[in-house]
């Protein structure tokens, strides 16, 4: 190893004393931040990591869901020299410290390569493979990515084929590296025209240093993550090394990690959950990672295996989203032990107290609720182990970090008012983990204050412990009349009744009220009841008579983002649709009874589409709907079609 080209080595995370309290918070904020957290970046904690642990295995791929199949396993020493060689490669492939590398693969080994070697090498972007060719092509292109790294297969979602793609969709793209499947003999490997080149290439490059002789700085770009990405443009937000080496850092203190623990992530690796505090914290602390198959959480034998992988690898920790948790729930125990699991940690939606209840009752398991966010590099707060806190507290702020409750303005947006301790308001963040900004100076002006702190658009409160408590999102209040409903109260009481597995409620669009609050649900399996019995359960629960649901709709599947959230947004859609129908009925039978009945259709957010069928009254019933429906605060188009021909808007 070439010492003089190394950066200096450091010790590898470990935690103090355990947290328990705030004044334990401040008592490792007493240390100042440089000498408490001296690396500076992701390379140095790989470094410190494969000195300290060696041939300690750092990650396990399972080919399969099967626990009696063995895994395929990589040491620390191993990831460093994997790491080395891929940053190497992509030096060679003219990647520098300001060009981005886009990563498009499922869950593997390689893709920490891909991470890891891609960071120090350059900046890394990983890309959710489910976006459309487009939306990827445009995020590669705001990047001006150099080099894309991609499965070499199809996989379930297509990943070569799409990757040859976007080669003729990104103009800044030189190289493609191909990632073989881990079952793909090396004969089988295929010749590759120009501008491919498979990533087993890496091993003809140094595995002990990096040739560039880049020293990483902590105010260095790391990574590029997409935000949203389900409808309009994704934001691109900007992540130091330094930000990530606070997350990793401040996840092992909070939570206590240590080298004896073993976890599975399942979280997808294009999301900062499954990236920092799922993947980097444990590799800084000398945990062994589990990899359940390229589909990850996504798998449903994983589900449907996921206690008795535990016992197989004897895991110390649980970590998935409420929706995982809420699968897992069906699952039953079939004599698995579980006994070495000691901490049991959710995030990314605000867990139902039901829930909670279901997974300590049936697995003897409490749920730790933490807060994360793409713009503070995945975490913001923990509930420590030891620390049962009701549902919905996400803990302590981490070490150095600064959190407020302020009230919300006449638009729903952060006032300079602070809330005292028990009082609600949106949540606002000062942080070392605190995003550069978004690759677009508008997004990010947007997202902060006047003052510079991040406003998060999340609603909760602290309690007299130094705990903040969620609620939800600024932008998922149902307003009706002036009157701001909060939809977990309406979610938490439907949540209750045992034959729901989840319950989310939105606003669906008024003429009066503006908006009327509503609430869909998911049945447990097995289980039948009807919507009637499930409202009047409902409104018995919620005490205010304006945030009793109107309605109560029994869905097959809750629509989820690709990284497990409940998407509200396709229930808002939903509900539209749900409104105009009503109200499209019941002109029909009241002016039109022989016509055909409309087709009502989202059409893009807060917009739906209502295509008249042709007919004798077609003309008399748009124009009679158009009255109808033009007091809704939605836009409305009526569209209308001639026997022959293509419609027409009325």
């Amino acid at each position: 190893m070439r010492l003089p080209q190394m950066p200096p080595l450091h010790t590898p995370f470990s935690p103090g004393a355990p947290v328990r309290s705030l004044q334990d918070v401040e008592r490792i904020e007493a240390r100042p931040l440089a000498e408490a957290l001296p690396v500076q970046s992701t390379y140095e904690i790989f470094v410190n990591s494969a000195a300290a642990f060696g041939d300690k295995t750092a990650l396990s791929f399972l080919p399969t869901a099967d626990p009696a199949a063995e895994p395929i396993r990589w040491s620390y020493a191993q990831l460093l020299t994997g790491i080395h060689q891929t940053a190497n490669l992509l030096h060679h492939l003219g990647v520098g410290p300001e060009d981005a590398v886009a990563v498009l693969l499922p869950g593997c080994l390689e893709y920490h390569l891909a991470l890891w070697g891609g960071e120090a090498a350059g900046i890394v972007q990983p890309l959710n493979p489910m976006l459309t060719d487009e939306k990827i092509a445009a995020m590669m292109q705001l990047a001006c990515a150099k080099v894309l790294i991609a499965y070499g297969a199809e996989g379930d979602l297509g990943y070569w084929s799409k990757a040859l793609r976007l080669r003729a969709l990104v103009p800044t793209l030189t190289t493609v590296l191909r990632v073989a499947p881990h079952d793909e003999a090396p004969e089988a490997t295929p010749a590759l025209p120009a501008g491919l080149v498979n990533l087993a290439e890496r091993h003809q490059h140094p595995d002990d240093h990096l040739v560039s002789g880049r020293h990483i700085a902590a105010t260095d770009i790391a990574a590029y993550f997409h935000t949203g990405g389900t409808t309009g443009a994704p934001k691109l937000a900007r992540h130091s090394h330094g930000a990530q080496v606070f997350t990793a850092w401040g996840s092992v203190q909070m939570q206590g990690i240590r080298p004896e623990d073993v976890g599975i992530n399942g979280y997808p690796l294009f999301h900062v959950a499954g990236v920092l505090p799922g993947s980097l914290a444990a590799l800084s602390a000398g945990v062994e990672t589990i990899i359940p198959t390229t589909g990850l959480f996504r798998n449903r034998e994983v589900i449907a295996n996921y206690w008795r992988l535990v016992e197989r690898y004897r895991c110390t920790y649980l970590s998935a989203v409420p929706t995982v948790l809420a699968a897992l729930a069906n699952v039953p125990l079939g004599g698995a032990n579980i006994s070495t699991l000691r901490y049991c940690r959710t995030g990314a939606a605000i867990l139902a107290p039901e829930l909670a209840a279901r997974f300590k009752r049936l697995f003897g398991l409490h749920i730790h609720e933490s807060l994360g966010m793409t713009e503070m590099a995945g975490i913001s707060t923990i509930t420590p182990p030891g620390v049962n806190a009701p549902a919905g507290c996400v803990g302590w702020r981490l070490p150095y970090t600064q959190l407020r409750i302020v009230a919300l303005d006449a638009q729903g947006n952060a006032s300079d008012q602070d809330m005292p301790p028990g009082q609600p308001g949106m949540v606002l963040f000062q942080s070392p983990n605190l995003f550069s900004g978004f690759l677009d100076a508008a997004d990010t002006a947007k997202a902060f204050t006047h003052d510079g702190w991040l406003a998060t658009g999340d609603l909760g409160f602290v309690d007299d412990q130094g705990r903040l408590h969620l609620s939800g999102r600024s932008k998922d209040l149902i307003i009706r009349s002036g009157h701001n409903i909060d939809p977990k109260v309406i979610e938490d009481a439907l949540g209750a009744h045992p034959a729901v597995q989840l319950a989310a409620a939105v606003g669906a669009p008024d003429a009066y009220a503006g908006e009327l609050p509503v609430v869909y649900a998911t049945l447990r399996p097995g289980v039948q009841v009807t919507e009637a019995e499930l409202m009047a359960f409902t409104a018995e629960r919620v005490d205010e008579a304006v945030a009793r649901p109107r309605w109560v709709q029994v869905i097959e599947h809750m629509p989820v983002t690709n990284v497990g959230k409940i998407y509200k947004p396709e229930l808002r859609q939903r509900a539209a649709c749900h409104t105009v129908q009503a109200l499209v009925d019941g002109v029909c039978a009241a002016e039109a009874p022989g016509q055909p009945r409309p087709e009502v259709q989202p059409e893009g957010d807060n917009a739906v589409r209502v295509a008249v069928a042709p007919g004798a009254q077609a003309d008399a019933l748009a124009t009679r709907l158009r009255e109808v429906l033009a007091p809704l605060p939605l836009t409305v188009r009526i569209t209308t079609a001639p026997a022959a021909g293509s419609p027409q808007t009325a």
